[in-house]
């Protein structure tokens, strides 16, 4: 079995593929937790493996692991959270000897999250030809990736959620409101108002960089939302074409997959 992690910013995700992962099912299991640098390894072991046995797995069972990080600090205990209770080393993206099996078309590549590079390799395996992938994360990131699967850089902006706290802390009295697709544009109370300026905020958004990212492209383009907010957008803008908000774990497991068969 597979363990496949995705360490944002914000949040972590633990899946688990049946065998090595070589197959295109999805994850037997897939689980959420907020991102905390100061959570050791025991913690890990004792929370997974809790959410394992109630899918009638165990982490025994667990035979390689796939590590993707933005959070450099956090890296050691999700490694020995793999030798010491799962018996297996794992694969980290972007130290030496993984092999994304991607060209990566930036001066310094080392600079590109790891999320957003296995986003390309994950893209670039579920959709056909020239794409844009917008991942709604702590960052709100629109990733270029080439019909053949290069990595052409990208767009970094605020997250919703960062957003929304920026607005809270600046005005006093501007509540903290959740995100949600309001009724009608114009808000008639502070709580409806907030909500549309964040929402069809974002959605002028992506309308307006994915539209000057296809001009700068000058090819056919596919754009692929993901991320935990990519279902609520998806169906608000002509600008994006598809939802895929497992794009990143898939992405893990095919970079597993090509450094497996490679060694």
């Amino acid at each position: 079995m597979l363990l496949a992690v995705d360490a944002g910013n914000t949040n972590t995700v633990f899946a688990v593929f049946e065998g090595g992962g070589d197959g295109d099912e999805a994850p037997l299991g897939q689980w959420r937790a907020m991102t905390d640098a100061r959570r050791t390894s025991d913690e890990y072991a004792v929370w997974l493996g809790q959410l394992l046995a109630q899918a009638g797995l165990g982490l025994a069972d667990i035979e390689d692991a796939i590590v993707s990080s933005v959070v450099p600090q956090g890296i050691g205990a999700l490694r020995s959270l793999c030798i010491d209770h799962c018996g297996c080393e794992a694969r980290v993206v972007g130290e030496p000897g993984v092999d994304l099996g991607i060209v990566i078309n930036v001066p310094n590549p080392n600079e590109v999250g790891a999320d957003r590079l296995v986003n390309a390799v994950g893209a670039h395996i579920r959709h056909p030809g020239a794409l844009i992938v917008l991942d709604f994360g702590t960052a709100t990131t629109f990733d270029s990736v080439s019909a053949e699967g290069a990595y052409e850089g990208g767009i970094i902006s605020p997250g919703i959620a960062l957003s929304l706290e920026a607005l809270h802390q600046a005005a006093a009295q501007l509540p903290r409101i959740a995100v949600k697709r309001p009724e009608s544009v114009i808000g008639r109370a502070t709580v409806p108002a907030m909500q549309s300026g964040i929402y069809w905020g974002y959605v002028g958004l992506i309308e307006g960089i994915v539209a000057r990212m296809k001009a700068e492209i000058a090819e056919p383009v596919t754009t692929v939302a993901t991320g935990g907010l990519s279902g609520l957008f998806g169906n608000a803008t002509a600008a994006i074409d598809a939802v895929d908000p497992d794009l990143t774990i898939r992405g893990l497991r095919e970079v597993h997959r090509r450094n497996r068969r490679a060694g």
